[in-house]
């Protein structure tokens, strides 16, 4: 089940953020920086202030029978001055113990759900080039390149743009 997440869910989501970016980028990102720079510790707090702040709307996946937290995503109105009426998946992580589960397809399905509901025509997902994991996971829900990239800061590695346009 997709719920609304909330202050007390910063641990867990900081983990599965944590875990899920040493499993993708483990040959993308230096060690320095998934094993030195980003902990569970540092992360926590980040969580708890976007929480606290309503950054993103932010969601988990719980399982409805154990109470596991097995995923989580953050999501808003794209803020990329091209695309007006779009809605953006700023982040999604799945627990690498629960990949290729199908819990990834249904929080994407919940995430063009909510963007359908706010009447927006596209979505937007920045990927890291190299997230080859990422890339071939929105290929398959029908995302395509646009030719749009930036630098992500933190890492200062390239990300381009997919959308899928419901026109």
């Amino acid at each position: 089940m997709i719920r609304e997440a909330n202050v007390n869910d910063a641990g867990r989501i900081a983990e599965i953020e944590v875990f899920s970016s040493r499993y993708a980028y483990k040959n993308v990102v230096s060690d320095e920086c998934l094993f030195r720079d980003m902990s569970v510790e540092s992360r926590i707090p980040v969580y708890r202030r976007w929480l606290d702040e309503k950054r993103f709307a932010m969601y988990v996946y719980e399982d409805p029978d154990t109470g596991v937290i097995k995923a989580m995503m953050g999501v808003g109105m794209c803020e990329d001055e091209d695309k007006t009426n779009a809605f953006e998946l700023h982040f999604i992580y799945a627990d690498p113990g629960f990949l290729r589960m199908g819990v990834g397809s249904e929080m994407l399905q919940f995430f063009e759900n909510i963007g359908k509901e706010k009447g927006c025509t596209e979505f937007v997902i920045w990927v890291l080039d190299e997230n080859d994991i990422g890339r071939s996971f929105y290929e398959k829900h029908n995302y395509h390149l646009d030719g749009k990239e930036k630098i992500f800061k933190r890492w200062n590695k390239r990300e381009i743009r997919y959308v899928k346009d419901l026109k």
